[in-house]
C-alpha cells in the first residue's frame, strides 16, 4: 500500500510548475477581468459608482476614486496575467484588491478570497513560468548580457 502511495505522490510531483502558473495566471486573471467588465457596462448608468457608495464603501478612499481605480486594475492587471507580462507585479496588485476586498467589503466571504489569494500568491512567489512574456524577456537579457 505505502508503495502505490508514494507512487501516486511521485506523480503528483511531475505536474509542472509552468502548468500550474498558467491555470493560476488564466484563472484569476479571468475573475477579475469580469468584474473589471461589470464595472465597465454599469459606468454610464451610475450604477457602478453607487455600489461603491453602498456596498463596496471603503473607509480611505471616496467613492469617486475607489470605483475608477478599482475598475482601472481590473481592466488592465489581468491582461498582463493573461500576457505573463510583470505577473509578479500584477499579481501584488490584484494580492491588495483581494486583501482590501476581504476586509472592508465582504469579510464573510474568507473561502472565497483564500482562494483567489492562493493563486496570487503562487504567482508572487513563482513568477509566471515558461510561458510567458517574462520568461521570453528574461531570456531575451540573459542572451544580450552573455553577447556583451
Amino acid at each position: 500500500m505505502t508503495d502505490v502511495i508514494r507512487r501516486l505522490i511521485d506523480l503528483f510531483e511531475r505536474v509542472p510548475n509552468d502548468l500550474i502558473a498558467v491555470l493560476a495566471r488564466l484563472g484569476i486573471g479571468a475573475i477579475f477581468l469580469r468584474s473589471g467588465l461589470l464595472k465597465l457596462d454599469g459606468w454610464d448608468s451610475g450604477l457602478t459608482l453607487a455600489l461603491f457608495e453602498s456596498e463596496y464603501r471603503l473607509p480611505f478612499l471616496p467613492p469617486e476614486l475607489a470605483a475608477p481605480l478599482a475598475m482601472g486594475a481590473e481592466l488592465t492587471l489581468p491582461f498582463l496575467l493573461f500576457a505573463g507580462l510583470a505577473t509578479r507585479f500584477a499579481a501584488l496588485g490584484l494580492f491588495g484588491m483581494t486583501l482590501v476586498i476581504q476586509v472592508f467589503v465582504y469579510p464573510n466571504a474568507f473561502d472565497t478570497h483564500a482562494v483567489w489569494a492562493v493563486a496570487l500568491l503562487f504567482l508572487i512567489r513563482n513568477g509566471a513560468g515558461r510561458l510567458s512574456l517574462d520568461w521570453a524577456l528574461s531570456a531575451w537579457t540573459r542572451r544580450q548580457r552573455a553577447a556583451v
